[in-house]
C-alpha cells in the first residue's frame, strides 16, 4: 500500500507547482534575475522530490501498477524536466524561449496535479469529484507556493534594499487571497460533497466529521486560520515599513501552512477527501 508515502510526497509537488506560478507575481524585469533564479532553484528541489519518489514508489509497488500510476509519474517526470529548461534558461538572454519554458512549467506542473488528483476520487469521472479535487489540489499548491515565495522574496531585500516595497506587498495580498480561496473551497466542497457527491463520497464525508473531527480542527486551526493571523501581522509590519520582521513572519507562516497542508494529506489518506 503506497497511498500513505504518495500522499505525502504530494505536498512536495504542490509546493513545486504553486511555487512556479507564485514567481509570476513578483515583477520580473523590477526584480533582479538571481532572485528569480535561487527560488526557481528551490521549487526545481521539490519538483526533483515529487517526481523521483512517485516513481520510486512506481518500481517498487507489489501490485501490478495501473495505467493511471503510470500517466501520473510521467506527468510529473515531464513537470520537472519543463523546470529544469526554465531555470537553465535564466542564465541567458532568449526571451522568448524562457517565456515559452516559464509557461511549459506551470502547465505541465497544473496537469499533474489535475492528473493526481483522478487518482484519488471514489467515484466515477462524471462525479462532481472530478472537478472539485483538481481546484482543492491547486489552491493548496497556490498557498504553499504564495508563502514560500514571499519569504525568499524577504531574503532578497537584504541583498536589494533599494528594491520598491510594493512587490512584497502584492505578494502577501497573493497569499492573503489564497488563504481565504482555501478556506471558502473547504467549506464549499464539504457540503457539496456530502449533498451531490456519489454515495461512497457522503459516506466518506460522514466519516471525517465522526470520526476525524479533531483532525479536521488542527487542519483548520493550524492552516489557513492561524495563517490568515500571521498574514495580518506581516502587513501591519510592511506598514513601518520593516522588511526583516515581515521575512522572519513569512517563515513561520510557511511552518503554519506546511503543518496544516500536512495535516490535510493526512484526512486525504483517512478519507480521500481533498482538504
Amino acid at each position: 500500500m503506497d497511498l500513505f508515502p504518495r500522499c505525502f510526497l504530494l505536498v512536495f509537488g504542490q509546493l513545486a507547482v504553486g511555487g512556479f506560478l507564485a514567481l509570476s507575481v513578483p515583477p520580473f524585469h523590477q526584480i533582479e534575475r538571481g532572485f528569480f533564479k535561487s527560488s526557481g532553484a528551490v521549487f526545481l528541489f521539490a519538483a526533483v522530490i515529487a517526481a523521483a519518489g512517485r516513481a520510486a514508489l512506481l518500481f517498487r509497488a507489489t501490485a501490478t501498477p495501473g495505467r493511471g500510476d503510470w500517466l501520473e509519474a510521467s506527468v510529473w517526470l515531464l513537470f520537472a524536466l519543463a523546470a529544469a529548461t526554465y531555470l537553465a534558461s535564466l542564465w541567458f538572454e532568449h526571451q522568448v524561449f524562457r517565456a515559452r519554458a516559464f509557461v511549459a512549467t506551470w502547465s505541465t506542473g497544473v496537469l499533474a496535479l489535475i492528473v493526481s488528483a483522478q487518482l484519488y476520487r471514489v467515484s466515477g469521472p462524471l462525479s462532481l469529484e472530478t472537478v472539485l479535487y483538481p481546484v482543492s489540489f491547486l489552491v493548496s499548491a497556490l498557498s504553499l507556493g504564495a508563502v514560500t515565495t514571499g519569504m525568499l522574496l524577504g531574503h532578497w531585500y537584504l541583498i536589494d534594499r533599494n528594491l520598491s516595497i510594493e512587490p512584497f506587498r502584492h505578494m502577501l495580498t497573493f497569499f492573503a487571497a489564497m488563504l481565504v480561496a482555501q478556506v471558502v473551497l473547504m467549506v464549499l466542497s464539504s457540503g457539496l460533497l456530502a449533498v451531490a457527491g456519489g454515495a461512497a463520497t457522503s459516506q466518506r464525508v460522514h466519516l471525517l466529521f465522526s470520526d476525524h473531527r479533531a483532525l479536521l480542527a488542527v487542519r483548520m486551526l493550524v492552516g489557513p486560520l492561524a495563517s490568515a493571523v500571521l498574514a495580518w501581522m506581516i502587513w501591519q509590519t510592511l506598514k513601518i515599513p520593516q522588511t526583516m520582521a515581515a521575512t522572519g513572519l513569512f517563515y513561520i507562516a510557511i511552518l503554519s501552512v506546511l503543518v496544516g497542508e500536512f495535516m490535510g494529506r493526512f484526512i486525504l489518506f483517512r478519507t480521500s477527501l481533498p482538504l
